[in-house]
């Protein structure tokens, strides 16, 4: 059975820009990334602090960015060839949820409009009648009452309700696959445990999710599986159960004592040891050979430095470190 996605061998190099002589003229963003999801629906989330190439794997997925080396399949096929041949289907087929809500509405329409456009494009309604009935449908299915969002514009308009109304969105085109970059950032801690619950219910209408974010409470809290990526590699991948109780790579370790502890007796900096300066001064693309955690990692070794790590299974997920 083909995979809905899949991205194999995935390189994204980016040029500085030419003033700037005293570092490397090309930057990795993305190096050998390799990762697939299969047809039955589940969500996946990437992790990754920022910086680490989360979005531009976003943006090569809609076909926003090309690779610069390497091959994104859709239901078996590149992605190049949907967006020449196909590009609506895909359109349908494969949406997004951006960040910033906000961003994604023109100020000068009233809301209503996204709603009836993507009706319209797609062809989903024979008539206005319909086509109400769908636009309402979808509102009251992600928790928003109709007659207080219809006709009002943007600015009206909470973030927790532009939000949802993105997800209404989604509701009328029941994709296939479903991108949401960082979709509850911008959001209260109050509404995103109701954006998430919303997001896992379209699983069960046959919606895949790739969740990209840097927070692994709500990567946890939504996810079947995660992957976590750093500096453009992925360093581990698994369950999210096996992952998070069990992390195996470094980073991963990092990552997850990094998150505080409501506890007024416990100091955060009691749990985690982080050197600004060196955040600041490596970017872990330096060591394009090497592991790319090389630098950051107190086990690191010789090895480490010359060359990467393959992925191993190691128990139960996948993970590229040579301290296994």
């Amino acid at each position: 059975m083909e995979n809905l996605l899949e991205l194999k061998n995935i390189v994204k190099t980016f040029t500085r820009a030419a003033f700037d002589f005293t570092r490397e003229k090309v930057v990795y963003a993305l190096n050998d990334v390799s990762f697939d999801m299969d047809v039955e629906p589940k969500i996946l989330a990437l992790v990754g602090e920022s910086g680490s190439g989360k979005t531009t794997i976003c943006k090569l997925i809609l076909g926003l960015e090309e690779p610069t080396s390497g091959e994104i399949r859709y239901k078996g096929i590149p992605v190049s060839d949907w967006i020449k041949k196909n590009q609506k289907e895909y359109r349908k087929e494969v949406q997004i949820i951006f960040q910033d809500p906000f961003e994604t509405f023109n100020p000068f329409y009233r809301v209503d409009r996204i709603l009836w456009t993507v009706i319209e494009k797609f062809n989903l309604a024979k008539n206005d009648n319909e086509a109400r009935s769908k636009i309402e449908e979808s509102l009251e299915a992600v928790g928003l009452r109709p007659k207080e969002i219809l006709g009002r514009y943007p600015h009206q308009l909470s973030g927790g309700e532009r939000q949802r109304f993105m997800l209404a969105r989604v509701y009328i085109l029941r994709p296939k696959l479903l991108v949401a970059d960082e979709p509850v950032s911008m959001l209260d801690a109050s509404l995103r445990a109701v954006f998430l619950d919303h997001l896992k219910d379209f699983k069960k209408t046959g919606i895949s999710c790739l969740y990209i974010t840097h927070d692994l409470n709500t990567a946890y809290y939504i996810s079947d599986y995660i992957m976590i990526i750093y500096a453009g590699k992925i360093l581990e991948r698994g369950s999210i159960e096996g992952v998070i109780k069990n992390p195996l790579h470094p980073y991963t370790r990092m990552l997850i004592s990094s998150i505080p502890v409501p506890d007024p007796t416990k100091r955060w900096t009691d749990r985690v040891r982080i050197d600004i300066t060196q955040l600041q001064r490596v970017s872990g693309r330096e060591t394009i050979k090497g592991c790319v955690f090389y630098n950051r990692c107190d086990y690191a070794m010789d090895t480490c430095k010359g060359s990467f790590p393959p992925m191993k299974m190691v128990e139960g997920h996948e993970v590229s470190c040579f301290l296994y």
